[in-house]
């Protein structure tokens, strides 16, 4: 996969050396030319001096050919210029941004950005810590609408059926791994401790179903 990263801060070069470690190609764009010197004299892939929204920095950065792109710069708007050009001018396959503020987030995945926003998924993992909840996001679908999550069973919440985790349509226990084995269960299943729940959960409903695993 040939990808393109912009921003050459913290997130950047480890996002940078995870890429290269699998086999990609990846070029790193940044204002800042000294910033390459985070990604260390191991790396080797190209580094571009230049502004990630640059038409000519881009395809000078080979974006023609691009498999991915992600803005990860320490500005919002950047971020998602940056990714909106990749996207609409060069049509990249898989265009990421990421963005600090929550509330610009959802207004840009309505524009049909794929975001990540670090301020708001830190804050929910922190107060899942802090709540020593047994649930933890996997994967987002779409623009994040739908989370896939999984849950460990604890005593308390064990004897209670697949059911009662039901919420106004929102929540769907899809499988649970129970002593090394996955299955699909049916409503009626009763729930025991150990027991590793996978769940398609919506994003309005997370807080709810928190919940009830707690």
């Amino acid at each position: 996969m040939q990808a393109i990263i912009v921003g050459c801060g913290r997130v950047g070069v480890m996002l940078a050396h995870l890429l290269e470690h699998d086999g990609h190609h990846v070029t790193v764009i940044d204002k800042q030319p000294t910033a390459f010197r985070n990604l260390g004299a191991g790396f080797r892939g190209r580094m571009i001096g230049g502004f990630g929204f640059d038409r000519d920095t881009l395809r000078d950065a080979g974006i023609e050919r691009a498999d991915a792109f992600a803005a990860v710069t320490s500005g919002d708007n950047s971020n998602f210029i940056a990714a909106t050009v990749a996207r609409d001018a060069f049509r990249v396959p898989i265009v990421v941004a990421r963005i600090y503020d929550p509330q610009r987030e959802q207004i840009y995945r309505r524009l049909g950005i794929r975001t990540i926003s670090s301020t708001a998924w830190g804050a929910h993992k922190i107060k899942r810590l802090m709540l020593n909840s047994e649930l933890h996001g996997t994967q987002e679908l779409g623009n994040g609408e739908v989370q896939v999550m999984e849950g460990r069973v604890s005593s308390l919440v064990a004897g209670r059926k697949v059911r009662d985790l039901a919420y106004d349509g929102a929540v769907n226990v899809f499988a649970i791994l129970r002593e090394g084995r996955a299955f699909v269960p049916a409503p009626g299943v009763v729930l025991e401790e150990g027991d590793i729940l996978h769940l398609s959960v919506a994003a309005d409903a997370v807080d709810k179903v928190e919940g009830l695993i707690r």
